[in-house]
Parts: C-alpha cells; structure tokens; sequence
C-alpha cells in the first residue's frame, strides 16, 4: 500500500476535481499564483500544525487545497515512502521498493531500501548512518553548488514542488553503480510508473565507498542535464554527450586528483581494453564511459571546461553543441578535428614532443594506445594488405614495420563514408612527423616513400569514419589499406607487379562486397514482423527488440513521420520526434482523451493501441 504523501495526494486530487493538463498544475510547474506569493515558511508550519492538532484530516486537506495551494509537505525522517524502480537495474528485479528516509539535509532526501536496511546488523547500520551523514555534508557543501555554479540547477523547486532531491539507495545488479529516470520528472498520467519528484537512484552496496561521492555526482548532473535539455529547450541530449557531463563531474569536482581507486582510473582502463570503441554511438558499456570520459578530458585540457558549460546552454544537442560552444569561445577547430587531434594524443602522449599531442594531466601522461603491428619481410619485394569494417567517430591504430627500398601505401575507404587518415612518420628514436594524406572524392589516397628502411623505422596510421553526428546511427563503413615494399625494377618486373596488385583489388572488391551485403542484411531494417506492441516504451532504452519493431513501424508511416527510417533498436532524439509526429498526426485519439495538447514521445496506452489498431488492419 502506497506510504501517504501530502503532496503527491493532494496533486493527484487536484487533478481529479479539475482534469485540465496537470503541468498547469502547482504540483508540477515553476510558477502559479499562489507560488507568486511571498509567506513564511516558518509561520504557514506552525499555523498547519495548529490546524493538524485542532481538526480533522478531511478539514486540513481542504485548507491546504484552497489557502495553501502550492505549498507541499517536506519528508520527515524515518518516513516510508514506496517507490518505482527500474526492475533492469535492481538486482531482484523488482518494480517497487519500501523505503526508509534516513537523513535530510539541505538540498537532500537520502532514502534506504529497507529490504536492504533490514539486512545490516545494528554495527553495519551505525557505520551506514556514518556514511551517509558525509555523503550529505559532501553533496550540500561541495557537490551542489559546485555542479549548480557550473552548469545550472536541476529543475527546482520542480514536479514535488519541493527544493530538496532526493537519493534512493537499493541494491543494484553487479556492475551498477546508480541511475537516472527522467520519467520520474512526468506525471502519473503520463508515466504511471513516475515517482514525481527529482530524484536519482544509487547502489546501497557502494554505501561507505570512495566512490560514492563521484557516484552522487554523476546521477545529480543527469538530473541537471534535463532541467537544463528537456525543460528548457525541449530537446533530448545525445546520450554519449550527456554521459560525458555527467562522467567529468568526478574530476570537476578533484575526486580524480588521487589516480589510484578512482574513477579515472577505472575509465582509462576500459579505454585501453577497447580504444576502437565509438565515442557517439552509446551501448552503456563500460568500453563507452572510457572513450568519452577519455575524449572529453582530453577536450577541456585544450579547450576549456566552459565548452562543456556552453554547450549545455544550447537547443542544439550532441556534436552540434560541441561545435557551437567552440565557435562562441572563438576556437576555430570543431568538434571532428579535435577527436582528429585526440587519436593522435593517445598515441604519442609526450608533451615535451607537440603539446597539442598530449595530456596535460600527469593522471594520464602514461595513456597511450598500443596499435596493431604489421610486419613486412626485410628482403625482396612484398605486400601487405588489410580491410576492416569500422563505426562512425571510431579511431583505428595500425604501426607497420620493416621492408626495404621504397614504401608505397594505398588506401580505399567505402564511397559513402568520410574519411580521414592522419600518419605518423618515425624515425629510430621513435621521433614521430604527423602528417595528414589527402582523399579523394572516392575516399582514396596514395603515399610513396622513397628509402623508407633507411630514413625510418616505422608507419603509423590511423583511419577515422565522420560521416554523421548523429548518435542514432549505426552504420559502419568499410575500408582497406595495402603497402608495398618494392626495389627499383625493370618494365617487366612492374608490369607483373601491376597485373598481382589488379588481382588484389578484384579480390578485395568481391570480398567488400561480400561484407557489405552482410552487414546491409544485419542493419538494413525490412519490413514489419510485428504485429503488436506489448509495453510501454520510451526514450533512453537501446537494443530493445519492441523499440525495433516500433522503429520499423513508423517507417512504415511514411518520411513525414519518419524521414530518418533508422532502425537500431534504440530508442534516441530521432526516434522521439517520429513518436511526437505520429501521436500528433493521431491527436484526437492519442492525446486529447489525456487532456495533452502536444505529442510527449512517450509510447503508453493509448500510443500502443492506435499503432497496435494500425497493425491489426493491416
């Protein structure tokens, strides 16, 4: 049974006795007329507990809904209060918790799953209470207005009218630290598994960690990030983007100052495990936080953290973000040129070498990325050749070494991608030119080095894809690169050479083809397989087979709804706005009968049951 709340129940009344748009309501919007007003807080408690001891429960709601309108109960310690959880994240899959508010402080609730609680014995729950009275003291003192200061406030005093978060500790699957729902920031009406307040979810078991702090961190910059995003302007933030942000806080705030056991050091471990990892394209593993959080110190080393400040004020989302934060700082390189620059810094990271080549962080001055070595023979003529598949904003390291005479390297990416090939020159004290090989328009280029064995000891490049910002996309592009190691020789010699490179490239274009028609069977969407929608979905979730199915839906709608067509399985900007068309186009029967206006990107009840009408008649 749901823990009475004075504040959410009388909301939900509110609503009830005059079903209008909830958002008008106090409960849930910034400004009203009687928030307009100015009272003391002190003096409306002291005349509420004169009313609460004098009459009836029923005659005090009344005088709250129609004196006091827009004023909301806080929390008392020790209240149970029963909360919706993300059964993915809990790690008994459960979808709702009895919890127990076990400290406040000034900008907090902290509340303990008391399934959790309950399993301490009385010597853990002392040094539990311990942890948590610093954890408050920390987010008070230092985490709040230090985040606040730099990138604005969360939505305050928000959909609980109330200027406290609140934090709620249950135990999370392994490898889970916390989370963020931005559903709970929607009414029930709209989300009924909303908990509407500003809130964030962490990890009991890390309770008493030094990790914790960073952990609070991270969560409370989500809940910034969409005051920020979504309130403000509208928008969703790229999720690789918002990660970003929100991974930074722990350095922002010098809980990476001491690299052992921190949480820079657990990012950069991810990163050298899989650098190749793309930097836009988010699949919430931990490969993913290494590569942005490594990307984006990398960034506000060189740039400053007000890119990431400015680029959270904008409507524009993602790289576009980045690009216009650069520009007004007056910065001439934009975003695709700095990751450029990056891949090259993890590669060399030597400061006293090129400083734009480097990281100024002595935390990370022993990053560097190992490339994949290729060896040609040191006698007579060879050839070496490789093709990859590769994401999007997605860096490659290949190091080649021996052969003798002149060195001749080629390179053919796929058409419709857009390449970039930046190579490293070597001498043998490993003293590094970085050069950049121009393509063509077929995304070809050529570089041939005369004497290579004696003037150097090793080639180094690194192939980028930038074809799309966007973090929907999934597509990945083929490229090849070959060497030859080849003597001065005669006509016939070159004209065999010649007639073995043609056959190398026939072979490579059949086998490109090959690859491509695989990789066009395993991305290329098709037609609907879906007959019905069974769940509710909504933004944020990825490699979801229902959010497949809807996206192959509303391509079937036409590009007026969704004129991307991605189908990915995850659920992002582009995906959202094709739900807002088509809710909109369907207005009458998705929107009007909950009182909505505007298309949310939301796919509950009545979404469901229009796309599932739409299928059945098929």
């Amino acid at each position: 049974m749901p823990t009475y709340r004075p504040g959410q129940d009388i909301c939900r009344l509110r609503v009830e006795l005059l079903p209008t748009n909830p958002v008008a309501f106090p409960c849930e919007a910034k400004k009203g007329a009687a928030q307009a007003a100015s009272f003391d807080l002190g003096i409306i408690y002291d005349k509420i507990k004169y009313y609460m001891e004098r009459y009836s429960k029923l005659f005090f709601i009344g005088i709250l809904l129609f004196v006091f309108p827009s004023f909301v109960f806080a929390d008392t310690l020790n209240q149970k209060v029963s909360f919706s959880v993300d059964p993915s994240f809990d790690s008994q899959k459960r979808e709702e918790i009895t919890a127990t508010l076990q400290k406040v402080s000034s900008q907090a609730y902290f509340y303990i799953d008391d399934v959790w609680w309950n399993s301490l014995d009385s010597a853990k729950k002392t040094e539990a209470s311990l942890a948590l009275d610093s954890l408050a003291e920390e987010f008070d003192k230092k985490i709040y207005p230090t985040l606040v200061s730099a990138f604005g406030p969360e939505w305050r005093p928000g959909i609980d009218s109330d200027t406290r978060i609140t934090v709620l500790f249950h135990s999370l699957a392994e490898g889970a630290a916390g989370y963020f729902n931005n559903g709970d920031e929607y009414p029930k009406l709209q989300n009924p598994e909303s908990n509407q307040r500003e809130m964030v979810y962490l990890n009991a078991q890390y309770i008493g960690s030094s990790y914790l702090n960073g952990f609070l961190a991270h969560e409370f910059m989500h809940l910034i990030a969409f005051n920020q995003k979504e309130k403000t302007y509208g928008v969703s933030e790229d999720v690789w983007l918002n990660e970003a942000r929100a991974d930074y806080a722990s350095t922002l705030l010098g809980y990476d100052d001491t690299f052992d056991g921190s949480n820079l050091q657990a990012r950069v471990k991810s990163f050298l495990e899989r650098p190749t990892d793309p930097l836009i394209l988010w699949d919430n593993k931990k490969y993913d936080y290494g590569v942005v959080n490594l990307f984006t110190q990398y960034l506000v080393e060189n740039y400053g953290k007000e890119i990431l400040t400015n680029s959270i004020f904008s409507k524009k989302t993602g790289v576009a973000s980045l690009d216009e934060a650069l520009k007004k700082r007056g910065f001439t390189d934009d975003t695709g040129q700095i990751f450029r620059n990056w891949a090259v810094a993890v590669l060399i990271n030597d400061c006293s070498r090129t400083p734009k080549y480097c990281y100024k962080n002595t935390n990370l001055k022993n990053v560097k990325v190992i490339p994949q070595l290729n060896f040609l023979p040191m006698s007579g003529e060879s050839l070496l050749q490789f093709t990859n598949a590769s994401y999007d904003w997605s860096a490659n390291w290949y190091k080649i070494v021996g052969g003798k005479g002149k060195l001749v390297f080629e390179f053919n990416g796929q058409n419709e991608g857009e390449f970039s090939l930046t190579y490293l020159l070597c001498d043998f004290q490993d003293k590094c030119q970085v050069k950049t090989l121009s393509l063509d328009a077929y995304q070809d280029g050529k570089v041939v080095l005369d004497d290579f064995s004696k003037n150097y000891q090793s080639l180094i490049i690194v192939p980028l894809i930038q074809a799309d910002n966007s973090e929907d996309t999934q597509s990945t592009y083929l490229f090849t690169w070959k060497v030859s190691s080849v003597e001065k020789t005669d006509e016939e010699k070159e004209a065999e050479l010649i007639a073995s490179l043609l056959a190398q490239i026939d072979f490579l274009k059949k086998e490109i083809a090959r690859v491509q028609a695989e990789i066009n069977a395993k991305f290329g969407g098709g037609t609907i397989t879906c007959n019905k929608l069974e769940n509710n979905l909504y933004y944020g979730l990825a490699d979801n087979m229902e959010v497949r199915c809807l996206q192959q839906f509303l391509k079937s709608q036409g590009t007026d709804i969704y004129p991307e067509g991605i189908v990915s399985g995850n659920f992002w900007s582009k995906t959202l706005s094709a739900v807002i068309r088509f809710q909109e186009k369907y207005a009458s029967e998705i929107l009007s009968p909950s009182g909505l206006s505007q298309g949310t990107g939301y796919v509950g009840l009545k979404t469901r049951e229009k796309i599932n009408q739409i299928l059945e008649n098929r």
